[in-house]
């Protein structure tokens, strides 16, 4: 089955949505703009229940099929939020907000399911119900955590979820998707070494902690060669290294570095954290200073259910033709990972075609693509709850 003709129709519409939404782009919990036109467009097509305010400022739209004799609820997730990201594309419907852009694509993917919606809740050909998630804060706020810490999945009933994330390099309205680990966790650490400041002509006379610092950030590199299976996926970064000291001739007292941990592997996940605390803390040791890690577990492993994800990849190919089932999993982390350890389900990519890569500034999400984005969504729904 090609795209759905009703998409074709509505494409001008949407992308007219998705350009208002790149426009006026809001930061983590802080969507109430774009939060306040979802929910507003949701109650003019008709959905039977809107709810706002879920996980802070999420809103969540319950559409009814023809029938709901089945009883199925399914879950479908577009995010909401942009980035602090000076936006250089040069577009008419460039950011009009100064150091905030949609650099990721999170309107395309809220125009898409909007779309998704309207076409449902005008169609309802399906058996059960169909909710539709808006979601705040991917970009670190944890807002999918907060979704479904606020009880979102029990109180609409929803058994299974689904989402998409846009992805550049991959031709417009394609889709890949594998199944298991999809995307990697990823925590972060601030490490605090303190030792003997001092004068730099008398370095005996201290307990160097920038040269204790620096052996521990060569040492965490052992993790991933040392102590990680090669066939493993393990990234150790650290990202920033600040002495307490601007002078050339000054040893610093403090040092504290920060970076982050991503894995696709749970266990190799308690592995990592387990080695860092002890490389460090016997690194800085070997040097006479003292260490003191902050370790914050963030998102965890995108996981998608195998089940699911086969359903998924064959309503791609229902839509696209085509589609890459074995997509390589990739270090960055999604948010969505909390709603698949919440309910089975899967996440796929969409094509967004030859553009700069997410979190860039010249970064534009693709409307060519929203066709085959709002048919994916729409289909998979009237596909996982067949009219009997």
């Amino acid at each position: 089955m090609p795209l759905k003709n009703r998409f074709a129709e509505l494409h001008a519409e949407i992308t007219a949505w998705r350009r208002d939404f790149h426009e006026n782009p809001e930061l983590l919990y802080d969507v109430h703009r774009t939060a306040g036109l979802v929910a507003e467009r949701l109650r003019e097509f008709g959905c039977d229940e809107v709810v706002e305010g879920i996980g802070r400022t999420g809103v969540v739209g319950v559409i009814h099929g023809r029938s709901r004799a089945s009883g199925k609820v399914i879950g479908l997730r577009a995010d909401m939020d942009a980035l602090p990201i000076e936006e250089m594309t040069g577009a008419a419907h460039a950011s009009k907000v100064p150091g905030k852009m949609h650099a990721c694509g999170h309107d395309g993917h809220t125009a898409m399911l909007l779309g998704a919606a309207k076409y449902l809740a005008e169609t309802r050909h399906f058996d059960g119900s169909v909710v539709v998630i808006f979601q705040p804060a991917e970009e670190g706020g944890a807002g999918g955590k907060a979704m479904v810490d606020d009880g979102m999945m029990d109180r609409f009933g929803i058994h299974e979820v689904y989402g998409m994330h846009n992805m550049p390099g991959l031709p417009a309205g394609q889709f890949a998707i594998r199944p298991g680990a999809l995307l990697a966790s990823a925590d972060e650490f601030v490490i605090t070494l303190t030792g003997k400041g001092g004068h730099a002509a008398m370095p005996h006379t201290t307990i160097d902690t920038t040269l204790a610092a620096s052996h521990v950030v060569v040492a965490l590199q052992s993790i991933v060669s040392r102590n990680v299976d090669p066939l493993g996926n393990v990234v150790v970064t650290v990202g920033s290294f600040h002495t307490d000291s601007v002078a050339s001739n000054v040893i610093a007292h403090k040092v504290v570095l920060q970076g982050t941990v991503r894995t696709l592997d749970p266990a190799l996940r308690d592995l990592a954290e387990e080695r860092l605390k002890a490389v460090v803390g016997n690194t800085a040791a070997a040097y006479g200073a003292e260490a003191v890690v902050g370790y914050q577990r963030g998102y965890p492993v995108t996981m998608n259910t195998p089940e699911n994800t086969d359903f998924a990849a064959d309503v791609a190919q229902e839509v696209a033709g085509s589609v890459n089932r074995e997509v390589k999993p990739l270090m960055p982390a999604e948010d969505f990972a909390f709603m698949l350890e919440a309910r089975p389900g899967a996440y796929i990519f969409i094509g967004n075609g030859d553009t700069p890569m997410c979190h860039h500034p010249e970064y534009d999400f693709n409307d060519e693509a929203i066709p085959a984005g709002c048919s994916w969504f729409a289909t998979l729904a009237e596909r996982r709850l067949p009219l009997a």
